[in-house]
């Protein structure tokens, strides 16, 4: 049997070890499941003969060193700024490593060593960043492979919930890391290329400046620019495009309502506020909000923010109970981005029987025999339940598809590297189909740009 060891049977855990598990006796697979907490391995596990759950702490590096020694390959599904201890035991101990984490400085520069070893460090192969790089090189290696020239890229992507599950006037609830989406956007404005001509978003105004988008069955959606659209754009050989453009994907309406946090300092995580752990949902608001004699909290938040009561904002406001002078935050020292991302959580949770949705949508411009010509590429996967939501299956299956090909043979190139080559995409988009994780590409008119108004 050749042993695969597992690192983290969190969430994004689950589509993968049913994967794997379910090839085990044809491809004489072992899955060792190494976790913090036992019951999560064995959770994931479910008693499969071919499965070990055991308990193992990274941060002790005898128990670490041995399950890599004693492993045929590794997939490490932990927080990104752990791979590297485990990368570097790979190197010692010979054995390629799959993340679907982006590639560090500090993993990059173990390229080297990895290529002299003739090993596969493989990175960004789980959904974003993962499907989105495979699912783009495949039409771009297409467009170009009939002598056509990339003029335009725009990609986007979201973390959803499904429609059926879909019942709060944000049209939103979380199915990730809460913490990522209240931080969203900061650390510097959003850049990126329209028309050859560098454009840059400042966080303040990210949230107002967004893009349309329509989904066949799913309806219409809106998206806002991630922060460093342009991080990519060597890798994909795209440096000579005109418009290069990555967002996120909300439903429509969810970034002006989201921009009522932004504005009234809400998603802050810089500094802490005096008394949190005492303080109130109502305290929390009215301490961004200017001292008035008279006028209530909700009068001076609708006069700062300017909306009217009639307004659908103020609805939703309302609906996560923000006003409320009896709900405490119970965070002490927190900062007004823990408690927001608090509060929304109450609201915003995966009931049991909810589902979530993933969304990507790519735009691939380019000329071709002096005519300009556009291909959408649209995928959209909603999940199964809360164990095997559409996140984890997008995140896991990739990983998990990748993990076999290179164990069998079929991915050969060496050294730390993202899934841009043929040998590796190729066969896993051609698989993920089969799991109902499927682009559907359409021939459309050239969106392009009039150059002279920008």
């Amino acid at each position: 049997m050749r042993n695969i060891l597992i690192f983290g049977a969190g969430r994004s855990a689950s589509s993968l070890i049913r994967y794997l598990l379910s090839k085990s006796n044809e491809e004489k697979l072992h899955l060792t499941v190494a976790d913090l907490s036992l019951n999560l391995a064995k959770a994931k596990t479910q008693e499969h003969p071919n499965a070990t759950p055991i308990a193992l702490d990274i941060f002790k590096s005898d128990e670490r060193k041995k399950a890599i020694e004693n492993a045929s390959i590794v997939i490490s599904m932990l927080p990104a700024h752990l791979h590297i201890e485990i990368a570097k035991d790979c190197l010692e101990f010979k054995k390629h490593l799959v993340t679907a984490s982006y590639i560090s400085d500090a993993m990059q520069a173990l390229n080297e060593e990895a290529i002299q070893n003739n090993l596969i460090f493989m990175n960004e192969i789980g959904l974003d960043p993962g499907i989105d790089h495979m699912s783009a090189m495949k039409v771009i290696d297409e467009i170009r492979s009939k002598g056509g020239k990339m003029l335009l890229f725009e990609s986007f992507c979201g973390g959803l919930v499904a429609p059926e599950s879909d019942n709060n006037l944000w049209n939103y609830k979380f199915t990730w890391a809460p913490r990522n989406v209240v931080l969203a956007g900061q650390g510097g404005a959003a850049k990126f290329i329209q028309e050859g001509t560098y454009k840059y978003i400042p966080y303040s105004a990210l949230f107002r400046r967004t893009e349309f988008l329509e989904v066949e069955g799913y309806g219409k959606f809106e998206a806002y620019s991630n922060r460093d659209s342009l991080k990519y754009r060597s890798v994909y050989g795209l440096d000579d495009v005109l418009t290069l453009y990555r967002g996120t994907i909300r439903r429509v309406g969810y970034s002006r309502a989201w921009n009522m946090f932004v504005q009234l300092g809400m998603t802050d995580d810089s500094y802490v506020l005096e008394g949190s752990e005492n303080m109130s949902y109502r305290q929390f608001i009215n301490s961004f909000l200017p001292y008035h004699p008279t006028d209530s909290v909700e009068i001076k938040t609708r006069l700062i923010l300017k909306i009217d009561q009639d307004d659908i904002m103020w609805d939703k406001l309302l609906e996560l109970d923000l006003f409320n002078p009896n709900k405490k935050v119970n965070l002490p020292n927190a900062t007004p981005a823990q408690i927001l991302e608090k509060i929304l959580s109450e609201s915003w949770a995966l009931e049991p029987d909810d589902k979530d949705m993933i969304v990507m949508y790519h735009k691939f411009g380019y000329e071709l025999n002096g005519e300009k010509k556009q291909i959408d590429s649209k995928m959209v996967c909603i999940g199964e339940d809360q164990t095997y939501t559409a996140m984890a299956k997008t995140v896991g299956l990739p990983v998990a598809i990748a993990t076999l090909l290179i164990l069998n043979g079929k991915i050969t190139t060496p050294g730390v590297q993202l899934p841009i080559k043929k040998e590796v995409y190729e066969p896993i988009l051609k698989e993920l189909e089969e799991y109902g994780v499927i682009f559907n590409e359409q021939n459309v008119p050239y969106f392009g740009y009039n150059p002279d108004l920008f």
